[in-house]
């Protein structure tokens, strides 16, 4: 049998699914996408470097179930389970699924460069492919035009968004490992 879910774990990822959610407020929508630039991916890249692969999945449950009974988390303050099934749907899950990918991949070696590798697949790569799929196929414009309009303009600023969830997670691991709360 498994460990057993302890009270830091709901805490941690109750803190980050809140970081994922507020951070959907920076918002900056793009012309020539219907996927708005926003603070988020840092987030969920930020939590899969922090946080264990369960705490990591907690986290990104709680922020999707937030978001799909009414709270305001999504992309610019939006809520409800349409924003799931809806064109940025695909997205959202890649988040779930690259969060747990980032902590997963950082779990034994918590150095700047996996980091920074772990956040570039599970962060940049696995989101795209999702979030440019469902577009593509909510959308029925193809996943080629899909990944034009809705990945390719974000790709650079989700580069540096790596980095600096890399640096932002090993400084926070390293901080929480040394007063024994990791």
């Amino acid at each position: 049998m498994g460990k057993k879910l302890e009270v830091r774990d709901m805490i941690y990822s109750a803190l980050f699914a809140t970081i994922i959610g507020v951070s959907s407020y920076i918002t900056i929508p793009l012309p020539i996408s219907p996927v708005p630039i926003t603070a988020q991916s840092l987030a969920v890249m930020l939590a899969g470097c922090v946080l264990t692969p369960i705490q990591a999945a907690l986290s990104m449950v709680t922020f999707l179930l937030m978001g799909i009974i009414g709270i305001p988390v999504f992309s610019g303050g939006r809520a409800g389970i349409g924003i799931i099934v809806g064109k940025t749907g695909g997205y959202l899950i890649g988040f779930f699924i690259g969060a747990i990918i980032i902590s997963l991949l950082v779990r034994k070696n918590k150095s700047l460069v996996n980091m920074i590798i772990a956040c570039f697949i599970g962060g940049i790569v696995v989101v795209h492919i999702l979030g440019s799929a469902w577009l593509g196929q909510v959308t029925s414009i193809g996943i080629k035009k899909a990944f034009l309009l809705g990945s390719a303009p974000f790709i650079p600023g989700d580069l540096i968004k790596a980095v600096v969830a890399a640096f932002i997670g090993r400084k926070l691991s390293k901080s929480m490992k040394r007063i024994g709360i990791q």
